[in-house]
């Protein structure tokens, strides 16, 4: 993957900044930096010159619904972490972090096995995908910190949809349905895009 920046949105909605900043310090505290975690928690300027040198490894994972989320709140999150960290958050995203001749399953594993921290992006579609919900699955068994968004939807609304209960053994459908437990009982936020309000959002 190429180290250069890749070229920010032109929205600088508070909102927008609000969601990168609290997962911004959901990451950093994931690599074990308080001091920087701190700093972002409580949108605080960090002056200091962003290092020359990028990690190799990935951060942050991004779990989403692509025909929902692909060109929108997923992209921002991507573009938003990159500059809000100054290069030091390096996010994983299918459609930006894959090139021609990836193999898509090994490409994507070796994504969620770096990961430090999980962005799952629960969306209208997110259930009908089985990638999303295996994803997901690898992602909790593997003990990633996961942080949901609700872009649309409430915690409420994920379960598992009857077709993929027919589809699947069932030893895997509880190991989908324990996955989808987790990131519901999970403190995340909720995105309304017709609004772009954002708050803290959980299942009670």
């Amino acid at each position: 993957m190429a180290s250069s920046a890749l070229p920010l949105p032109q929205r600088s909605s508070s909102d927008d900044c609000a969601i990168a900043s609290r997962l911004t310090a959901s990451a950093e505290a994931a690599t074990g930096n308080a001091e920087l975690a701190a700093r972002w928690a409580g949108r605080v300027d960090d002056e200091r010159p962003a290092s020359s040198s990028l990690k190799k490894e990935y951060d942050v994972f991004i779990n989403h619904r692509g025909a929902d989320t692909r060109h929108t709140v997923a992209r921002l999150l991507h573009d938003r972490l990159l500059q809000a960290s100054g290069g030091r958050v390096r996010t994983f995203l299918d459609s930006v972090s894959m090139r021609p001749g990836d193999r898509l399953v090994e490409r994507i594993n070796q994504g969620m096995g770096q990961c430090k921290v999980a962005v799952a992006i629960f969306s209208e579609r997110y259930l009908d995908s089985e990638f999303c919900l295996h994803e997901l699955a690898a992602l909790v068994e593997a003990r990633k910190a996961i942080v949901p968004i609700f872009y649309g939807v409430k915690p409420s609304a994920l379960v598992l949809p009857q077709a993929v209960v027919d589809a699947h053994a069932p030893r895997d459908v509880e190991r989908l349905r324990a996955a989808l437990r987790q990131a519901k009982y999970t403190v995340g936020l909720a995105y309304d895009p017709a609004t772009g309000y954002v708050k803290a959002s959980y299942s009670h």
